[in-house]
């Protein structure tokens, strides 16, 4: 990951990076890596993200149809 400092204002360019890190979800991985996760709370965790990504989605699609 890069970020080009401009006029010597290296706190734009920090927040820039924090901005890209943040998008990327390198923060949240960080995270999760800091302790031990069972294989089984691992499938539960990624089971909710999935349900919460498709739920998101389907409101999305709602409020663009109308219906």
């Amino acid at each position: 990951m890069e970020v080009s400092v401009r006029d010597n204002n290296v706190d734009q360019a920090l927040r820039a990076l924090k901005k890209k890190m943040q998008r990327e979800g390198i923060y949240r991985e960080m995270k999760l890596r800091t302790s031990y996760e069972t294989p089984s709370a691992r499938k539960k965790r990624e089971k909710a993200e999935s349900v919460r990504r498709h739920r998101k989605l389907m409101r999305k699609r709602m409020d663009r149809d109308g219906f």
